[in-house]
């Protein structure tokens, strides 16, 4: 019989006896396809718990607390555990770890690692279980023994929130609410600011932006967590340590992801659009695509037209920038709007002038204008591919539509993935795809299609990769996330 750990009492569960496995656990990486993923947090290996011989004071039961017998057999229990854990023996060692736990949780009271063996204990057969009355059960004892640490040591509160958070979001989804998840994350966020733990950082990154599109959480609160992620990420990277690598990955993912936020109008405010992109119009201050951008995006983001930068701006386009009005009309009205920072008016303009012009290229043109404000402007995606095919079913021999749907698919890495690993980088797949279509119906744009091809194939995906996979070059593969396409497999080398 198998014991099941639930604090307090033993259960034996007689219908499952799992194997003595020689691996240990892996993470499980993404619950969705759309999930980011950063590193685990790393427990160390501490020293023996027969080597710390001095007890402190602690609110839980500890060795010193115990008999000379009881501490005997403890202690016996801790060492035994340990040398089965080291070994990989997981159902050996359990039964010696709930000994040690439940007669001293506290070890002398100082030591922590047998909480984190605990937790890697039922880590293990949470992952090797396909039962969902199991799985429940190993997930409520993963929390418990989270709950039990913040019990022994107050101290760890924040710690255990946010290891907590990362592994119901990463490991036990399905069995701990998203909801709770994200209150234990976001509870470390309020508690230690811009110095939260690493690891927490995409996943509450996330959840964040899940919840904000779905109008569960306020533009307000939002806002004041993106500000929260964004400074984390500022501090870690200027003094990354040794987790350097980590803060790599995160800042490869979370930024983006909250980049997107930029669709939803007055989530940020002018002092956001004015540090981010004036100093892009200051490297390229007489490049007028640029010039038209920033000035966009200010006034998007509310900046009133004497603010500093939209003065500069209006000033530069009209000294270097000159182009002639189109005559009044629709099309002169939807222009207005556009460069005032009216996206969804400007869209609604240009298509009405799709809508009653004649002219097969203007209704190409503009329709395809639409697509592009969705991608660089509303940074909605879908919208934007949407209107690319419009655009394409216009006006045949037209590559412009399928680069700029390339372009969607490849910019999609840290909206289907951690912004590096697998799921971010197969969405190279079906944009080399559109890259390719583009210069063959249109080999005029030959040229920019394989500036963008190349550029993107460095990123695909390794043979090692797909090898891991059981997945061959030339296979057929749908990319899913929001582009659900089918595509060819591929690597880099």
């Amino acid at each position: 019989m198998h014991p099941i750990f639930i604090f307090g009492r033993l259960n034996y569960i007689t219908s499952y006896r799992p194997m003595k496995y020689s691996s240990v656990f892996i993470l499980i990486s993404f619950l969705f396809a759309c999930s980011p993923q950063v590193t685990e947090p790393v427990v160390s290996e501490p020293a023996p718990v027969q080597q710390v011989r001095k007890e402190i004071d602690n609110p839980c039961m500890t060795l010193g607390k115990l008999s000379p017998q009881e501490r005997d057999e403890a202690e016996t229990a801790y060492t035994l555990y340990r040398d089965q854990v080291k070994l990989k023996y997981y159902e050996d060692a359990l039964p010696l770890w709930r000994k040690a736990f439940e007669m001293a949780p506290a070890g002398e009271g100082r030591i922590k690692y047998q909480f984190d063996d605990g937790i890697k204990l039922y880590k293990h057969f949470f992952a090797q279980t396909e039962d969902p009355a199991l799985k429940k059960i190993y997930a409520d004892s993963i929390i418990i023994i989270y709950n039990k640490r913040v019990e022994c040591h107050p101290g760890d509160a924040d710690y255990v929130n946010a290891r907590l958070g990362f592994d119901s979001y990463y490991t036990l989804g399905g069995y701990v609410g998203e909801s709770e998840a994200f209150d234990r994350m976001k509870k470390a966020f309020d508690s230690k600011g811009t110095e939260v733990d690493y690891f927490v950082i995409n996943p509450f990154t996330k959840l964040v932006y899940d919840n904000v599109v779905a109008e569960k959480m306020s533009h307000e609160e939002g806002r004041k967590y993106a500000h929260l992620i964004f400074g984390a990420i500022e501090k870690g990277l200027d003094d990354c340590g040794n987790s350097c690598e980590s803060w790599e990955t995160i800042n490869d993912y979370a930024p983006q992801r909250l980049e997107a936020l930029e669709g939803l109008k007055g989530f940020y405010g002018c002092d956001y659009y004015a540090r981010k992109y004036v100093p892009e119009y200051k490297a390229n201050a007489e490049d007028c695509e640029t010039i038209a951008n920033i000035t966009r995006k200010l006034k998007w983001g509310d900046c009133p037209p004497d603010h500093p930068n939209v003065m500069e701006l209006v000033t530069a386009k009209s000294q270097n920038c000159y182009v002639a009005p189109p005559p009044e009309g629709p099309l002169k009205l939807a222009f207005n709007a556009y460069n005032e920072g009216q996206l969804q008016e400007a869209i609604l303009l240009f298509q009405a002038f799709v809508d009653k012009t004649d002219d097969i290229d203007k209704k190409a043109k503009y329709t395809l204008l639409i697509a592009k404000i969705y991608y660089g402007d509303i940074k909605n995606f879908p919208q934007s591919r949407k209107y690319a095919l419009k655009a394409a079913e216009l006006r045949s021999n037209w590559g412009e539509p399928y680069l700029l749907i390339g372009k969607l698919y490849a910019s999609s890495g840290p909206l289907c993935g951690p912004g590096r690993g697998w799921d971010s980088q197969i969405v190279t797949w079906p944009a080399i795809d559109k890259f390719q279509k583009a210069k063959q119906v249109d080999p005029s744009i030959a040229e920019e299609a394989n500036k963008w091809i190349n550029q993107y194939t460095q990123y695909m995906p390794k043979k090692e990769d797909i090898f891991q996979r059981s997945i061959s070059k030339g296979d057929s593969f749908t990319v899913g996330c929001w582009i659900q396409e089918r595509t060819r497999v591929r690597t880099s080398d």
